[in-house]
């Protein structure tokens, strides 16, 4: 089992889930990745990328914190991916993702939520080949098929945004609640097969030691994401 101490350092990244109201409820803005590309190949995500050295100073040239930096890389890869234009006050932050597992390279990744402008998407073609506005409960239901291609993250959040009604109850949730920390640590009883899932502090599976602020849960608790079938099955004891 690995350590913390032995896994790859941190780098940080934001992304940005954009929301509006459609004629059939919440809508989210989803972003096809090229099938080729080495980063969540073929897989449908929401605007966002790592924080560059220039996300960490603003104008006058002072230092931002590591939450402040977030959402400046996370509006810059905004506008640079789909050419809508926010401002940081329109972010709400809404989780935090960091991978527990040892891989190459390991990104602490904000969400964060925000409304969408009425300018047009302008998708950056080195990016994204393709985009939609998907209510959340469409676009599961795209993944649970076989039509759309999702990773963990993309999924646990539209899991959750289908429980909203609209932009504005989004927003407000999230504005009230605590921004949960996953801190994911892959179900893989084999090393060399793919995961049978992915787990978060309180599932009795997960490692007591395992991230900050973790403990395994009672006997019986869940908190994980089983991945081994379609559909996915999301599982939180007490929720």
């Amino acid at each position: 089992m690995d350590t913390v101490s032995s896994l790859a350092p941190l780098e940080d990244a934001c992304t940005v889930v954009v929301l509006r109201d459609g004629q059939a409820g919440l809508e989210t803005l989803m972003l096809e990745r090229p099938g080729n590309s080495s980063s969540f190949g073929g897989a449908w995500v929401f605007p966002g990328g790592k924080v560059d050295p220039a996300d960490r100073v603003d104008r006058a040239g002072e230092g931002l914190d590591d939450l402040a930096a977030a959402k400046t890389a996370g509006l810059r890869e905004l506008a640079e991916e789909t050419g809508q234009q926010l401002s940081v006050e329109e972010l709400v932050w809404l989780a935090q993702w960091t991978p527990m597992q040892a891989i190459p390279r390991r990104f602490r990744t904000w969400f964060m939520l925000a409304p969408a402008t009425s300018a047009p998407i302008v998708l950056n073609p080195a990016e994204h080949v393709r985009h939609e506005w998907l209510r959340p409960e469409d676009a599961l239901a795209r993944h649970s098929s076989g039509q759309l291609k999702l990773i963990p993250p993309t999924w646990v959040t539209l899991h959750h945004l289908a429980r909203v009604e609209s932009t504005a109850q989004a927003l407000a949730q999230a504005r009230q609640a605590e921004p949960f920390a996953y801190e994911t640590y892959l179900l893989q009883p084999d090393p060399n097969a793919s995961p049978m899932g992915v787990l978060w502090a309180g599932d009795e599976a997960y490692p007591a030691a395992h991230g900050r602020h973790s403990t395994a849960g009672q006997p019986g608790a869940r908190h994980r994401l089983t991945l081994s079938d379609l559909p996915w099955v999301f599982e939180r004891s007490g929720f």
